[in-house]
């Protein structure tokens, strides 16, 4: 038996549009996105950075293109790519166009510094000659310059501001397919604007804490940012933004949605943080199965308690889970199953893991 939770969050309902295959918006799972860091001319190096992206779980990838040459070397990207790939686009418009006639799924301009309306107007109209979606993509580093003037500091309204000034361009326009995004490395001024812009259109919300930081101080600002996002039940996409492995940004971001229920992917490893009652080593445990099951895509619910304090209790309610003893118990579905000593214990709920997981493969196909 899985581990439930009565709590349901209520998602804002939004219009949809689709990135590629990947729908989003008007409540489809949320999806996880990263971008890559490499150099995008280098189609050899993405290909492989934006295969490991997928692999660990991301929906869409997005990736830089800064001039027509890596404009080029995105069409070749993109027709090894298995996920659907966003083309991030500043400064040059003439860039954007090449993009979309190259495959890009989705078009991603800042308008800030893409250029005067004319050029907006441009890449509208080549957007929809192509059939892909837009993303505004406006950041509290990157204003018009009259609104900086207007605000004197970025700030929520001013977040909101931009995007309505682009908004109303795309509407004059009758382009409807694009989704926004209200970035800032300041969480509350971010919340703010997502709720105020929330409130003010249909399309849906990509969200981000822009230069958040690094892995581990990054995750926590992201989390306390998009967490209180999502938990209002706004947001219909996300980025994790660290100064890490596109891969680690994916893997928060999947560690987000799982924590809230919004999505499920892998294991959920339940985990006591040890203590000297442990009757095995904790971490080690968790870091040799973490690292085993990573391979995994279908749920399930693993818990890895070190004593008998909440051990029954939190085993009991997962759907494998151990307490540890003397021999250590594991307990299958919240019934006992089997006994075993601590060198063989991570072999042992591996293949307990893997057992149940083919066992309902089976059942499914039977």
């Amino acid at each position: 038996m899985a581990m439930q939770s009565k709590h349901r969050i209520t998602r804002r309902q939004s219009r949809q549009i689709m990135v590629g295959n990947v729908p989003v918006g008007g409540g489809a799972p949320i999806s996880v996105q990263t971008m890559t860091n490499t150099d995008t001319e280098n189609v050899d190096a993405t290909v492989a950075q934006i295969a490991a992206a997928a692999k660990a779980g991301a929906d869409i990838v997005r990736v830089s293109v800064p001039t027509m040459a890596a404009a080029r070397a995105f069409g070749e990207i993109k027709r090894q790519a298995e996920v659907p790939l966003v083309a991030d686009i500043h400064f040059n418009w003439k860039v954007a166009l090449e993009s979309a006639a190259q495959g890009a799924d989705c078009l991603r301009i800042n308008p800030g510094n893409i250029g005067g309306e004319h050029r907006v107007r441009e890449v509208v109209a080549c957007a929809r000659d192509h059939g892909v979606p837009i993303r505004i993509g406006v950041n509290a580093g990157s204003l018009e310059k009259e609104l900086q003037e207007k605000y004197g500091e970025p700030n929520s309204d001013a977040l909101v501001e931009s995007a309505m000034r682009h908004i109303d361009i795309l509407d004059r326009h009758d382009f409807p397919d694009f989704k926004v995004s209200l970035k800032a490395s300041e969480i509350f001024m971010t919340v703010e604007a997502y709720r105020k812009l929330a409130t003010k259109i249909d399309q849906p919300l990509h969200l981000g804490i822009t230069e958040a930081g690094g892995l581990r101080s990054g995750a926590v600002k992201s989390s306390i940012g998009l967490g209180l996002l999502l938990a209002d039940g706004i947001g219909d996409t996300l980025r994790v933004s660290l100064a890490a492995d596109p891969v680690e940004e994916v893997k928060v971001g999947w560690d987000m949605l799982k924590s809230l229920h919004l999505r499920t992917r892998g294991i959920n490893l339940v985990a006591c943080p040890s203590c000297s009652r442990q009757n095995f080593d904790v971490i080690k445990t968790v870091n040799a199965l973490e690292s085993r099951l990573e391979d995994i895509n279908e749920p399930l619910d693993l818990a890895v308690i070190g004593c008998v304090v909440n051990g029954p209790g939190e085993a009991r309610e997962a759907q494998i889970g151990v307490t540890g003893g003397k021999p250590n118990t594991i307990f299958v579905d919240g019934s006992i199953a089997h006994k075993t000593d601590n060198e063989a214990l991570v072999d042992t709920l591996e293949r307990l893991v893997r057992d149940k997981l083919a066992q309902a493969k089976q059942d499914e196909a039977a």
